[in-house]
């Protein structure tokens, strides 16, 4: 018998203000046309002022627990994956800890920006297998509004606030294929390409800073890579592409989406697809797609389901598993 990590709730939740792409018509040269052509993002949310990310996340572990139908010491460890925290320190994890009532776990936070969840995805995995926690609450959740340069119209009109939290519980498999929860994982990061996507601020500068992006060429690197992990991922357990229920990826941008889904050779018809509502939210693009099929009917138990991320670093990784 083998121990995996099974998904028993999940939920999401975004903030109350929408930003359509009319909204950028009065600031910036661009256009709904323009916007949705080249992203696929039709709206977004953001933040209200004073809204913090450890706000969002706990919202979203609420309604996870809700419907696992457990409490919030029922969770031995909490990992919120975020690049947007309320402070430099302590972690947003702590403060979803507080927040939600949890004084029986521990928490921390995961840091690989857009990869974020499909690390803490891998980390919580781990420390289930590991006999370390039976039950882990893995947060997305950020606040990309707040380190947004408006003048900059090839970032500022991408990016949206969010987040999506599922919770991991300990069961007993077969250690086949078959098995619900966790099958595999596969990370990645190459630092040669930290130019390609970062803020210009931090402890160094003693500023918060601003998002940067070379935009074609971490298109290019995604569509490569994030076909890589995801097969890398799935020859771990003897699969392939057509075993494959549903791909839920990062939600960055639909080119780039149907580029990988060209490359994996999945259809369109077996994609989440979320963009064009909630634009890119960074680390908590996976959970809040994962909890949209969901609710929507079209992830169901015993569907195979793969997820796949890249972020700044570069940092990319996939995670396989029956749902």
């Amino acid at each position: 018998m083998t121990r995996r990590a099974v998904v028993k709730g999940i939920g999401h939740y975004l903030p109350e203000r929408i930003v359509p792409n009319a909204e950028f018509e009065k600031t910036l040269d661009t256009s709904n046309d323009w916007i949705v052509s080249r992203s696929g993002i039709e709206r977004r949310h953001f933040a209200a002022e004073g809204e913090t990310t450890s706000q969002l996340a706990t919202h979203a572990a609420k309604a996870a627990l809700e419907m696992a139908g457990m409490d919030a010491n029922d969770i031995d460890a909490i990992i919120v994956a975020t690049s947007t925290p309320d402070n430099t320190f302590p972690s947003a994890a702590t403060m979803v800890q507080s927040a939600l009532g949890n004084t029986t776990g521990f928490a921390f936070d995961v840091q690989a920006v857009c990869a974020g969840f499909v690390y803490a995805m891998s980390n919580a995995n781990a420390m289930i297998l590991a006999g370390q926690a039976d039950r882990v609450l893995v947060i997305g959740a950020e606040t990309f509004s707040r380190i947004m340069d408006w003048t900059d119209r090839s970032t500022c009109v991408l990016f949206g606030d969010g987040a999506g939290a599922l919770i991991l519980a300990a069961e007993t498999g077969n250690g086949t294929s078959d098995d619900r929860g966790i099958l595999a994982t596969d990370l990645n990061s190459d630092g040669r390409y930290k130019d390609l996507l970062y803020v210009d601020g931090g402890v160094a500068t003693q500023n918060t800073g601003v998002l940067r992006m070379e935009g074609k060429e971490v298109f290019r690197h995604a569509v490569e890579k994030l076909a890589q992990t995801a097969d890398a991922a799935l020859e771990k357990v003897g699969l392939s592409a057509e075993d494959v229920d549903w791909v839920v990826p990062h939600q960055a941008n639909i080119r780039i989406i149907q580029s990988t889904a060209r490359k994996l050779g999945v259809g369109m018809d077996r994609v989440v697809v979320t963009v064009q509502d909630h634009g890119n939210t960074s680390a908590a693009s996976i959970p809040l797609a994962l909890s949209i099929g969901v609710s929507e009917g079209k992830i169901k138990p015993g569907d195979l389901v793969v997820t796949e991320a890249i972020g700044g670093g570069l940092a990319w990784g996939a995670v396989v598993l029956r749902w």
